[in-house]
């Protein structure tokens, strides 16, 4: 049996696909199964022991021309294999047109009517509700296959050689450590840079234990920065200076994680580690923490969830502008234990 599983962005929903690879090799155990993924996320599934290897997606090169020979390549490569099953969790034309010539002996994808991709399928799987979340919609697939998915499993299985690394290059001795996420790919689903840095302030005042590792990508280290700077001696902004798995460990290492709807949320809640999670423009029913929906906080706006990139309302992202930092810090008090006592 030879699988492959097309999803190839962006992280949160890459985490949130794995339970179908975990399912699917305890049910075939013998399988050959690859994934398809987006070359900078690669290494969030190099070395996975579920898998049989790694296909990447080179998005940035493929759209020169130059490169298209690469592209035929790959797709060589895929027909070679002669997959039994093609297992489309983007549902884009894009992800669904490769999976369709890859020429496997069946193709199943998710039913999104977005950019007309069910039409290359030969099983198009619609959403369970409107509010399913996006586990659960995944995971709706393998049913349609008949691959059990009720067995416990490591969604993310300790990498130590990386938390090695990490403790050489950042010491983290006793310190209780708060991992906050103040960046986000849309704009406007980022908590004020000012209100997490008013949150730290607190915490730092009401626990001595606790230190502040900011992550991030490059681009967002001026939010990092901002945070930093109100408790520079117990902060790190990292923003920039992780590679993937070491962003993964430090979120494993972590008492909790305060975040925008991001990728490190879907991290934490397949680590189980606590999340708090503030949303604004998004529905957390459909794109939440996973199994953490209690602790996402979002005021009820009438135009939240407007499940839009840019805000058009005046006073503009009051979603989030008026989520204030005591309300998050009275979440967070709940989920912190307590240091230990000397």
């Amino acid at each position: 049996m030879k699988i492959l599983i097309l999803k190839p962005s962006s992280l949160g929903d890459v985490v949130q696909a794995l339970p179908v690879l975990r399912f699917l090799r305890l049910y075939l155990p013998k399988a050959e199964i690859y994934w398809w993924i987006d070359a900078s996320l690669a290494s969030l599934l190099d070395g996975d022991p579920d898998l049989t290897g790694v296909v990447r997606f080179e998005r940035r090169r493929w759209v020169h021309p130059r490169y298209w020979p690469e592209i035929m390549e790959s797709i060589r490569w895929m027909r070679s294999c002669g997959f039994d099953w093609v297992i489309d969790l983007q549902g884009l034309l894009r992800s669904a047109a490769f999976g369709w010539l890859a020429r496997g002996d069946f193709l199943v994808g998710l039913d999104d009517s977005r950019e007309g991709a069910n039409a290359f399928y030969d099983l198009a799987v619609p959403r369970p509700s409107p509010l399913t979340h996006a586990v659960d919609w995944y995971l709706a697939v393998l049913k349609k296959l008949d691959v059990p998915t009720h067995s416990p499993f490591i969604w993310l299985a300790p990498q130590p050689r990386i938390a090695t690394a990490m403790e050489a290059r950042w010491p983290q001795k006793s310190a209780r450590w708060i991992v906050l996420q103040p960046g986000a790919r849309w704009a406007n689903k980022r908590w004020p840079a000012g209100h997490f840095a008013k949150l730290v302030q607190e915490l730092a005042c009401r626990d001595s234990s606790l230190h502040f590792a900011i992550i991030g990508s490059a681009s967002e280290s001026p939010l990092g920065n901002a945070v930093q700077e109100a408790c520079p001696g117990r902060s790190l902004n990292l923003c920039g200076q992780t590679t993937l798995p070491e962003m993964v460990e430090w979120i494993r290492r972590s008492m909790l994680l305060v975040t925008n709807d991001s990728g490190p949320m879907h991290v934490a809640a397949a680590l189980n580690r606590p999340v708090v999670a503030l949303f604004g423009p998004t529905d957390p029913r459909r794109t939440g923490p996973y199994g953490q929906w209690d602790h996402v906080l979002r005021l009820p706006l009438p135009c939240s969830p407007c499940l839009k990139s840019t805000c058009h309302r005046h006073p503009a992202h009051e979603c989030l502008e008026t989520l204030t930092p005591f309300m998050v810090l009275e979440q967070v008090s709940r989920l912190l234990t307590p240091p230990p006592a000397h």
